[in-house]
């Protein structure tokens, strides 16, 4: 879930790394093409001039139903202002207007929140409590969340810019059941007796880890938090989030709603901040036992070293990713456009598992392309609160660029601009869904993670040309297949070096899936029983026996 940076974004071969019926969403397209011509080429290339007809979506904007009632860091149990006094706004990126002023954390704070954990854990009642006691707690947590379902998902909305429905059907959900799911693996965390030659009893006994700093990103705030949070509190830690300075209300009510079911003080602060300062506080931090981040890979290699410099922690990072998504000779067209036309637009398309790269058999290829940018055309863009918008803005004006850089640069490496490729309106921060066709693997469109709507789609003539060019890759969080075909499927799901392999499916998050990547899509495991040994110390004993009636 996490965004590569651009270093030169015209580059062809570098790699850098609610709901309101009465606004029914209509989109209309305008067919017509023409060709252009760009500077300094030579050659034309037919660009699409289809407008997306979304004007009044963008401009008639619903009200959020949701108050913002936390802005400052939670520490110790309640919610202060930074030491240093200062804020710093965050956005509605409909408008691109400051919605909230949070308070902004320093050092300092990170000192204070890590104080807290440090005393929560070592004198506090958590990790010292039965493991069931910590079970009833999580499950009585998730209950809550699950009552402020719906104003947790419209604050997401406002302050992220996915889609209401996605927040409230899919993401909410999701974090209340992983809140469950590790509830139930509280009590079930057990210890193992070893045999060992000699007369000696040996046990192995699994500790909390002590505190654990963890980073949330900015595409999937509240996602992302129960992922990291949830574990880490079955078995028995205290934590310090990060939450990402673009998205930080969410993070702050669902803490919130954590202590009013019973979580202890201490146990869970939360301050919000800047990377570059309240983030490398915490990961250099003496006194954290270990770092969880979510985000790019080029501040995931900057997480890892202050780990190391400072007490050499254990850190478990989540990266990017530039997915492909293999669509064979034996395909459903029709699904796997849809298929591939949802893995890759889904919560704009910012995701770091997105399956940016779509490589389509030739012998298929003209018939997915056309089907593909149909597809796409008809995406309807808009209010993300309002019923039948299936696309929002990006988070913001950075990233938006970022993406538009990257359109840039397609067009200049003579890739196909088939569609979209342009911002829509000048309020807030809307683009278009945007597909290529004619992309090759040394383009930086297709090698540099773009973290938008921009769907790549290359042509492939064999199993093993494509599992060759997509294992080509810095990256290897995910990757998608759709086959009729068995033996097709076990061979590139074998053959393909990701994290997750989805066959005929994808974006499927059940909690006790685990998730990561191979290579610098990151280190270790989240979600399912792999999440637990993140956040668990082994310790061996063992003890002499005296004339042992058995061993």
């Amino acid at each position: 879930m996490a965004a590569g940076r651009v270093s030169s974004l015209l580059s062809c071969s570098l790699s850098s790394s609610m709901a309101n019926p009465s606004f029914a969403s209509q989109l209309q397209t305008l067919g017509n093409q023409k060709p252009i011509y760009l500077k300094g080429r030579k050659t034309k290339t037919w660009r699409n001039i289809n407008r997306f007809n979304t004007a009044a979506q963008v401009d008639e904007l619903i009200t959020p139903p949701v108050e913002i009632r936390y802005t400052k860091h939670l520490i110790n149990g309640q919610f202060v202002e930074a030491a240093s006094g200062k804020t710093f706004p965050t956005y509605d990126p409909r408008t691109g207007e400051v919605i909230a002023h949070v308070s902004e954390g320093d050092e300092e704070d990170i000192n204070r929140a890590v104080s807290a954990a440090r005393k929560a854990f070592d004198e506090g009642p958590w990790p010292k409590m039965t493991a069931y006691e910590r079970s009833r707690i999580l499950l009585q947590i998730a209950d809550l969340v699950e009552k402020h379902s719906d104003e947790l998902a419209a604050l997401e909305t406002w302050n992220n810019g996915k889609l209401y429905e996605q927040a409230a059907k899919i993401e909410l959900p999701i974090f209340v059941r992983l809140l469950r799911y590790y509830a139930g693996w509280a009590d079930k965390i057990h210890r193992l007796t070893v045999p060992a030659d000699g007369n000696y009893h040996v046990q192995t006994l699994h500790e909390p880890i002590g505190v654990a700093g963890q980073i949330i990103p900015w595409n999937f705030p509240l996602l992302l938090f129960s992922w990291k949070v949830g574990p880490a509190l079955a078995c028995g830690n205290t934590l310090v989030v990060k939450t990402a300075e673009q998205t930080p209300l969410t993070g702050l009510f669902a803490a919130q709603l954590f202590h009013e079911a019973g979580l202890p003080p201490g146990v869970l602060n939360v301050v919000s901040g800047f990377g570059p300062v309240a983030g490398s506080a915490l990961a250099s931090h003496m006194d954290v036992d270990k770092i969880a981040f979510t985000g790019s890979t080029e501040t995931g290699k900057i997480i890892y070293q202050l780990a190391a410099k400072s007490n050499l922690k254990p850190v478990t990072l989540e990266l990017g990713g530039k997915s492909p998504f293999i669509v064979c000779e034996d395909a459903d067209v029709d699904k796997a456009v849809e298929l591939a036309h949802f893995a890759q637009f889904f919560n704009q398309g910012q995701c770091c598992c997105a399956r940016s790269r779509t490589y389509v058999h030739e012998r298929i290829y003209d018939e997915f392309l056309e089907k593909a940018k149909a597809t796409a055309l008809k995406r309807v863009v808009g209010d993300p609160f309002k019923k039948g918008v299936e696309k929002g803005p990006q988070i913001d004006s950075k990233q938006l660029e970022k993406i538009l850089g990257h359109i840039r640069s397609g067009i200049e490496c003579n890739a196909t601009l088939e569609c979209g490729g342009e911002r829509i309106g000048k309020k807030g921060f809307f683009l278009q869904p945007t597909v290529f066709s004619n992309v090759q693997d040394d383009m930086l469109i297709a090698k540099d993670e773009i973290f938008g709507p921009v769907q790549t789609i290359l042509k492939f003539k064999d199993t093993e040309e494509v599992i060759r060019r997509a294992n080509k890759t810095r990256y290897g969080l995910a990757a998608g297949v759709f086959t009729k075909n068995l033996d097709t499927a076990n061979t590139l799901m074998r053959g393909l070096r990701a994290g997750t392999v989805w066959i005929n499916c994808f974006n499927v998050f059940d909690a006790a899936i685990p998730f990561g990547g191979y290579k610098m899509s990151g280190v270790g495991r989240e979600k399912g029983i792999y999440s637990l040994h993140n956040y668990l110390q082994v310790k061996a004993v063992v003890t002499p026996l005296n004339d042992p009636a058995w061993l």
